[in-house]
């Protein structure tokens, strides 16, 4: 548990900090009502009424989501393996070009078939 002690501390110290501000700013802070401040803002235009059922959203934002998350967890694998480099030698770094070839291969494919272009 010693071990933790500091991680535990910190967290404190942030959550504290964090309530220090929120309520300082709230007591110092202008308390001033301005409909302006509490009105819906859509890139400095006025926002447009949506449909009933939400409207149709194009395809093309969640498949741009879904490549982003795919070449970001695959990216998340080469921190352990930067970890341990030197432990693994010759067959970590073959396994890695292996991996990163794999990567690439796929982010052309998407590229070649048009997944990254915005129309």
């Amino acid at each position: 548990m010693s071990g933790y002690l500091g991680i535990v501390i910190l967290l404190i110290i942030a959550t504290g900090f964090v309530g220090l501000t929120v309520v300082t700013s709230l007591l110092v802070g202008p308390g001033r009502y301005n409909r302006a401040k509490y009105d819906s803002y859509e890139c400095g235009i006025e926002p447009t009424p949506q449909p009933v059922g939400g409207g149709r959203f194009p395809v093309k934002y969640y498949i741009t989501a879904m490549l982003f998350i795919v070449f970001d967890i695959e990216i998340v694998f080469l921190y352990p393996w930067a970890v341990s480099f030197d432990l693994m030698g010759t067959f970590a770094l073959v396994e890695m070009v292996l991996f990163i070839v794999t990567v690439f291969v796929a982010y052309f494919y998407v590229l070649r078939r048009g997944g990254l272009e915005w129309d």
